[in-house]
């Protein structure tokens, strides 16, 4: 079963377009979304979650999103990106407040979440460190009943072991059966946690597939001239210190990371677009 699906999701702005996109979410999975900055993942988050408009058709676990909005945010937790509660607030006072959006809303749970991260609720917002500011998101997108996460860059200004604290929430969360969406520019995060990778590159789906399957597929092998490059169909060709730099899908070279399958596709793409 999907927990998520998306068709022909599209969002035109002036210098920007989000190009009729279509992906699913298993359910009980974490997807990753990534791609530069301006490739569309916050857009694509947004538009889903209907806080902005945008053409396109959106399920959640077989639900259509514009059919039934009220059920289906019952069952999305959503974490933009930043992190904008009155940071002269308790915990406690923020945390009653969005509980009246929620019927749905399990107190004793909210507490179990955070007696798990640790929260304290006396605290207010401004004494929180970032990686507690998430945990307490966390807490909130869970405490309804949300059974899908959608995380618009949530490890951004984390450090390496509040972003190891975050990647070990994500799979505890899998084994509760809780699917889980999240934009990154930080691949080392996707390695540990993500089933599925999704790369936007200006606004366009440029892979979608299983985090395994991508990662296997290409190599990684420096060539000593770009004829060399050309004659061995590498992806992506790019000029490096001692030479030149591609993709291939041979058992040649050595393994791809994830960082480096991103440049040398986008590098494909531009070149793509500068023939035309």
């Amino acid at each position: 079963m999907f927990a998520l699906e998306v068709e022909a999701l599209k969002k035109v702005y002036p210098n920007f377009t989000l190009d009729g996109i279509s992906f699913a979410v298993e359910a009980g999975q974490i997807a990753g979304l990534i791609g530069r900055n301006g490739a569309g993942k916050s857009t694509t988050l947004k538009s889903i979650m209907r806080l902005i408009s945008s053409e396109g058709t959106v399920k959640v676990f077989g639900k259509d999103f514009s059919e039934n909005e009220g059920a289906v945010k019952e069952l999305i937790g959503y974490v933009g990106g930043g992190f904008r509660f009155y940071p002269n607030k308790t915990l406690s006072a923020i945390a009653n407040a969005v509980a009246e959006f929620y019927p749905h809303w399990d107190k004793e749970a909210f507490t179990r979440y955070c007696d798990a991260y640790a929260l304290v609720l006396t605290k207010k917002v401004r004494e929180l460190s970032e990686g507690m500011k998430i945990k307490f998101s966390l807490a909130l997108a869970l405490s309804h009943g949300a059974k899908l996460l959608l995380l618009d860059e949530p490890t951004s200004g984390l450090d390496p072991l509040s972003r190891e604290d975050f990647c070990d929430t994500l799979l505890s969360l899998k084994k509760q059966g809780v699917t889980v969406l999240f934009s990154t520019h930080i691949t080392s995060d996707l390695m540990r946690v993500a089933d599925q990778i999704l790369y936007l590159s200006d606004g366009k789906l440029l892979a979608d597939e299983p985090l395994e399957t991508l990662t296997k597929r290409y190599r990684l092998k420096l060539f000593a001239s770009l004829s060399e490059a050309n004659a061995a169909r590498a992806i992506g060709v790019k000029e490096v210190k001692d030479g030149f730099e591609g993709l291939i899908t041979s058992s040649e070279g050595r393994e791809a990371t994830l960082d480096e399958i991103m440049i040398h596709l986008e590098w494909t793409r531009r070149q793509n677009e500068s023939a035309h």
